[in-house]
């Protein structure tokens, strides 16, 4: 199979995507797939994975031993598994990509909320043979949860069932039913084969029957933005800049990147918690001041007028829609500690740059993966997702995760070990 000759000579959008699925649905296959026909990988990586031996070139993709190109650990090798999130980049005429490979495996759920934290898109990747597995399920509801903008569901093996219409249009009505549970309408389902490169890439002449969009070209026509930049200013400081030089004695700039919305030069604003206002004398950037600017670009921002405001508080416009402010929440909560999260539970929660003291006061409700239930529960377990209220020391500014990705998301991290426990999406 001759790969497509792409020569990327301007600068062109970026897609942030993640691969979920069960154990052995090929996603070290596809990802490698990808990499060897946007020419993504380099001549000697490619020969160190190649099948034969005796040449000292890779003529073609069926040279290469797919898998091995993305298994980077040893012990990912070995066992035939992915362990680590590996990020992964290639290009097309049209996008740049970077790809985080997710593991399959249950214990290793963590790793997938971190690496689809922040995709615009998601693969969710299933092996025709086998159907919807529960780890498909708990992968879906999660990247549901998360707010991933699009869901690309690829029924992958369509070479082991014989291209058979039937075991991909089975499988795609039963994802279908699923996502409608949870409100999720805007599938994208396809067949293909990792391995021949069957809709992946290239059509190929073995599945006549589907007339939808190669995996590329889909990826290729997704947009990115989502209206980010049309709603409600939020800039969360994450460093004053005071750089006190002779050229600039009186210089005080807050440093962060806008997390939504767009701000401009003159803009009446309002620090939060302290509540006091100005107006924005000036964006300062590298390339130098802009009159306006939009999330996600990175700014500093200085001020007209002399007020509170430091790390860990936020800009939003004086009489714009406003973050609530609330010493109680309720979230969505994907449990990815050792030790079970129970009521009474005390934690730090971690928004951006701002960090705060909780304590659990209830557990509202346990999800089953499996059919979308709620029920009633004192504790969540390893890689369990619940609604659960928490009671915080003081006072802490949010929107709804449905809202703003960035405000309405926190992290929670265990008190004692320091290490991180939970993710969490603001109802």
């Amino acid at each position: 199979m001759t790969s497509l000759n792409f020569n990327i000579t301007k600068e062109i959008e970026l897609l942030r995507l993640v691969t979920v699925g069960s154990v052995d649905d090929g996603k070290s296959t596809l990802i490698g797939r990808l990499l060897v026909e946007t020419k993504g990988a380099f001549e000697d990586q490619l020969l160190a994975v190649r099948k034969k031996r005796d040449t000292e070139h890779v003529a073609s993709a069926e040279d290469i031993d797919l898998a091995m190109l993305t298994d980077g650990l040893s012990a990912e090798r070995e066992q035939g598994i992915t362990i680590d999130v590996a990020y992964r980049y290639f290009a097309t005429p049209k996008r740049k990509f970077i790809m985080a490979d997710c593991p399959g495996h249950e214990q290793y759920t963590r790793n997938m909320v971190t690496g689809a934290s922040t995709a615009n898109a998601a693969i969710i990747l299933i092996d025709a043979r086998n159907g919807v597995m529960p780890q498909t399920r708990r992968h879906t509801h999660i990247l549901s949860l998360l707010g991933i903008e699009h869901l690309i569901v690829a029924i992958n093996k369509m070479d082991l069932v014989d291209y058979d219409e039937a075991a991909f249009t089975g499988i795609r009505d039963e994802m279908i039913s699923y996502c409608a549970k949870q409100g999720t309408h805007n599938l994208i389902c396809l067949p293909m084969s990792a391995l021949t490169g069957d809709m992946v890439a290239i059509r190929g002449d073995h599945m006549p029957w589907y007339d939808g969009r190669t995996l590329l070209e889909t990826l290729e026509s997704l947009s990115v933005m989502g209206g980010i930049d049309k709603k409600a200013l939020r800039f969360p400081v994450q460093l004053v800049n005071r750089p006190q030089t002779a050229d600039l004695p009186d210089y005080r700039g807050f440093m962060g990147t806008i997390a939504s919305g767009t701000v401009k030069v003159g803009d009446a604003v309002r620090a939060l918690p302290s509540g006091n206002t100005s107006k924005v004398k000036a964006i300062v950037t590298f390339d130098g001041d802009l009159e306006e600017a939009f999330a996600p670009q990175s700014i500093s921002i200085t001020l007209e007028d002399e007020i509170d405001l430091s790390r860990g508080d936020t800009l939003v416009h004086a009489e714009g829609e406003q973050p609530r402010d609330d010493k109680e929440l309720s979230a969505h909560v994907c449990w990815i500690g050792d030790e079970p999260l129970k009521v009474r539970g005390k934690y730090w929660i971690k928004q951006n740059t701002t960090s705060v003291k909780a304590v659990v006061s209830a557990i509202e409700s346990k999800t089953d993966i499996h059919t979308l239930d709620k029920a009633a529960t004192d504790a969540l377990n390893m890689n369990e997702i619940g609604e659960v209220r928490f009671k915080l020391q003081h006072p802490m500014q949010f929107d709804a995760y449905t809202d703003n990705h960035v405000t309405g998301s926190f992290i929670i991290i265990d008190t004692f070990t320091n290490n991180t426990v939970g993710a969490a999406m603001i109802k």
